[in-house]
């Protein structure tokens, strides 16, 4: 008998679950923790295309560096912004997003600077974006066992976008510690 009483008790019990719905306050849990998360997750997922936006700079400019370092090699002297298209990288000078160009270099140039600004589509540079610029310098150095002459680079990014009041690439000029090139003091960090 017992075991009757159970039966229709558990039979009763999951009948009523069963025509029941979800209540306004499980609703409303459900809306608010999905709330929570999308707040968590969507600056990171609009940051996405800023980053593969910037990560298109610092290819170009850190293939310039070694392009630059393979002109030297060729030619003992670092190619200018006339001879952009001498280092044989095949990248245009402004794309939709950033601008390339070169700093210093030419005949008895010891440095040379390359430089990834924010650009307007046309190539002209855009102050109100919310990408950083970049900045790859390359040196001729020495190393000191042997005193034989090589080229050493750096590559820069700026910690914040020009928008935020940084400063570009392209003006952030030549910087040495001695003979070793490397990233302005204040509002740049070295990648490489």
């Amino acid at each position: 008998m017992k075991t009757d009483l159970k039966v229709k008790l558990l039979k009763h019990l999951t009948q009523k679950k069963q025509d029941e719905g979800f209540t306004l306050i499980e609703l409303l849990v459900v809306i608010i923790i999905i709330g929570i998360l999308s707040a968590i997750a969507l600056p990171s997922f609009l940051n996405q295309a800023n980053k593969a936006k910037q990560s298109e700079a610092k290819t170009y400019v850190g293939s310039m560096n070694r392009a630059q370092q393979a002109y030297y090699l060729e030619n003992d002297e670092f190619a200018n912004d006339g001879k952009f298209g001498q280092l044989g990288l095949g990248i245009r000078t402004a794309t939709d997003n950033y601008r390339y160009g070169i700093t210093g270099g030419g005949e008895n140039s010891t440095t040379v600077a390359h430089y990834g600004d924010p650009a307007k589509g046309n190539g002209e540079l855009n102050t109100a974006s919310a990408l950083k610029a970049y900045q790859g310098v390359v040196a001729l150095g020495q190393i000191s066992e042997t005193s034989e002459a090589t080229t050493l680079a750096v590559l820069c990014e700026a910690l914040q976008s020009i928008a935020q009041g940084n400063e570009t690439g392209e003006g952030a000029g030549i910087n040495l510690d001695g003979l070793n090139p490397k990233c302005k003091d204040s509002g740049w960090e070295e990648l490489g």
